[in-house]
């Protein structure tokens, strides 16, 4: 295909990607409201809690100076707004089979087969790892909430902007979900030979405490337990894609092993020689005459076609031997 191809086809995939994640847009504009809901769920129940900790506090009757359990609106167009949000990100996950579909159609064909197994592979276990990713930083903000707000004090009400607080949770559920793919990429830099499995190993230590030190930093509670959680998952899914990767670089020596022996990838690999074939060898045979097709001028005209010897003979005649200079070019006069 030439490369006006290759863009004509980029352009019909794209095309077909948008129309499916419009579809999936007017399916999400129904779902909006129910997600709406559920990601205000864990502030709801942290003011039910809240609640039922000061009613039993003020002996069975809440409070005057009791915090509403409901969240503020500051635009007029702020409403709209968080619904088409919603509904963009529900879209693309309604819709995620067919535009990855459409990406995929047009990288296969520039892939061997051997990658496009390993794709597949990778492709699916993606997506539950991002899930997982997501429920985890779901369940941390609603535990994360309790530790946040209880710096406002009793007599200070909580008024959370509605879209600020959306935007916290599912920033928080794409950070989580994203860094549950870093282990894919580390069994990915293996498939592909740049990095060996005892190397990785080698390095847990470092990737270890860069797990707690960006635990500690995504984390929004200030509790250890949230933050360890995380770190723990993140290292448990580090130490899982270094046992795969031993079983790709065994795999890898094994096929090595059938293929080239146990010559290393540094060594160079001993030539197969049989002396008995040395005296089977055919000699070289005498080269024949060359015959002179035409006058040759050397330092006289030669019109005999007779067979040049060895000797420079042609016939009885013999080629004139060139004088020797007089001097030789550099010689002073």
């Amino acid at each position: 295909m030439t490369l006006m191809e290759h863009l004509y086809e980029l352009r019909d995939r794209l095309f077909k990607a948008c129309l499916a994640v419009l579809a999936g847009m007017i399916g999400g504009w129904f779902l909006a409201g129910p997600v709406q809901k559920l990601l205000q769920q864990p502030y709801m129940d942290y003011c039910t809690s809240h609640q039922a900790k000061q009613i039993a506090a003020n002996g069975g009757v809440l409070p005057d100076n009791a915090k509403a359990c409901e969240f503020l609106v500051l635009g007029v167009g702020d409403p709209l707004l968080l619904q088409l949000k919603i509904t963009m990100w529900v879209g693309l996950i309604i819709a995620a089979p067919l535009w990855m579909y459409q990406l995929w159609a047009f990288i296969a064909p520039g892939l061997h087969r051997h990658e496009r197994r390993w794709t597949y592979a990778f492709a699916a276990a993606a997506a539950p790892l991002f899930a997982l990713g997501a429920v985890l930083a779901y369940f941390v903000v609603a535990f994360g909430l309790e530790f946040l707000l209880q710096f406002a004090g009793d007599n200070t009400g909580n008024a959370i902007e509605l879209l600020r607080y959306i935007d916290f949770v599912t920033g928080m559920m794409l950070v989580f979900g994203v860094a549950f793919e870093f282990p894919l990429g580390i069994l990915l830099l293996n498939v592909a030979g740049v990095v060996g499995a005892k190397k990785l190993l080698s390095w847990w230590r470092v990737i270890v405490f860069a797990f707690f030190v960006f635990a500690a930093v995504a984390t929004p509670t200030g509790d250890p337990f949230g933050m360890t959680a995380f770190a723990l998952a993140l290292s448990g899914l580090y130490f899982g894609a270094v046992g795969l990767a031993f079983l790709n670089d065994r795999r890898r020596a094994r096929k090595r092993a059938e293929e080239y022996g146990n010559v290393g990838d540094d060594e160079i690999s001993p030539l197969e020689f049989d002396s008995a074939s040395v005296d089977e060898v055919d000699p070289v045979a005498q080269p024949e005459a060359v015959t002179a097709s035409g006058p040759v001028t050397a330092s006289g005209a030669i019109t005999a076609s007779e067979p040049i010897t060895a000797s420079g003979a042609i016939g009885t005649d013999t080629i004139d031997a060139p004088r020797p200079l007089d001097r030789r070019y550099d010689d002073v006069t």
